[in-house]
């Protein structure tokens, strides 16, 4: 059955309502829901957040009350039918006499998927699924990754020079964006459990690395350094800090003996193998954690890591109107590269816009 106009316009409301727990939820999905009437009037809205513990559909039922029974409830995620911190969804629709469900997609949850509209339609529901599927993968792309991959999401975000360099030279301090790229990327933190650097960035930049978007978050933004020779110190803000802002350094096993002094600021410094699993390991470690997103700022050592491993899921380059040149400045992306055109990393869904001077591409790699 082809959606009509009002599934497409409910749909959209109920994927914004859902957007509006960005920051708020994880590692749970983003969900809105809107309820319509039999007569066809919006009569309830909900949004899911976290610490409220209580589902969208919950909140949007209670808004309706008995002006619900007879209507349709869009979601922006197939309802849960498991019990979990809270009763099944399900169930809530069903004892409210909704007699329609339109959703996007399944959840990715194995404790959810298809069980949920799989109810519905044994309880004699109508369920439609596919309205705005590809928007509805895409506002909880951080929530499905968590799930298939078993691992959190990365996104990779550089700042660079029309030509693909990252600053001067390799160790001076070179700030290329503008306020508009700088404000989009206090917005990228916020949409992120973590962010993640080198040991290099880290060391040249002396960057807080917080979320100053203004806007509230469940969760502090954790900071990550990857630092295999643990050089880290105490004179960095990022361990100055650390007592106020998680921040986590990850090292080989064989240098926390000299963790001490990073440890008495408040730094946790955790011990991973140096050999070829390295990221892999520390993204284990992050989902152990429930970290289910990591925004990585680089710099061209940790950025080449995770393109050479194809652990990135997310690309964002945001360009600034000016050309570096040379052969000393350092190029966004190190690493070993790709040795033929096969193997390079082929990327879609590619979006282009400007933020003041600056351009911004965001794109998605292509799986293997």
């Amino acid at each position: 059955m082809n959606p009509t106009e009002n599934d497409i316009r409910y749909m959209e409301r109920a994927l914004a309502l859902g957007a509006e727990g960005t920051g708020l939820v994880s590692p749970n999905p983003l969900v809105g829901c809107v309820i319509v009437s039999k007569d066809g009037e919006v009569v309830g809205e909900g949004t899911y957040i976290y610490d409220d513990v209580c589902h969208a559909e919950v909140l949007a039922l209670k808004q309706a009350g008995e002006l619900a029974r007879g209507g349709t409830a869009y979601v922006s995620l197939e309802p849960h039918a498991h019990h979990g911190k809270t009763p099944p969804c399900t169930d809530a629709l069903i004892n409210a006499g909704i007699v329609r469900v339109v959703a996007p997609t399944e959840d990715p949850n194995p404790l959810v998927s298809g069980t949920g509209f799989r109810q519905l339609r044994e309880s004699g529901i109508e369920v439609v699924t596919g309205v705005l599927a590809a928007a509805g993968e895409r506002i909880n792309e951080k929530f499905r990754m968590w799930h298939q991959k078993k691992r959190p999401f990365v996104h990779l975000k550089l700042a660079m020079s029309l030509d693909g360099r990252i600053s001067l030279n390799s160790s001076v301090s070179t700030a290329l964006s503008g306020i508009a790229a700088r404000e989009r990327v206090q917005q990228f933190r916020h949409e992120h459990d973590a962010i993640l650097v080198g040991s290099n960035t880290a060391a040249v930049d002396d960057p807080a690395l917080t979320d100053r978007s203004g806007k509230t978050r469940r969760r502090k933004l954790v900071r990550i350094v990857l630092d295999r020779r643990l050089r880290t110190h105490g004179e960095l803000q990022l361990v100055k800090t650390a007592r106020e802002f998680p921040t986590l350094v990850f090292t080989e096993t064989n240098n926390l003996s000299r963790a001490g002094d990073l440890e008495k600021h408040g730094v946790e410094v955790v011990g991973v193998d140096g050999d070829s699993g390295y990221l892999p390991q520390v993204l284990a470690e992050l989902k152990r954690r429930e970290i289910q997103s990591v925004l990585v700022e680089g710099g061209t050592t940790v950025a080449g890591l995770f393109c050479d491993a194809r652990l990135v899921d997310k690309l964002t380059l945001i360009a600034a109107p000016i050309i570096i040149g040379g052969n000393i400045a350092p190029a966004a992306i190190g690493g070993s590269g790709a040795k033929t055109l096969d193997s390079a990393m082929h990327m879609h869904d590619m979006q282009a816009q400007q933020l003041g001077d600056d351009l911004e591409i965001t794109g998605y790699p292509t799986a293997a």
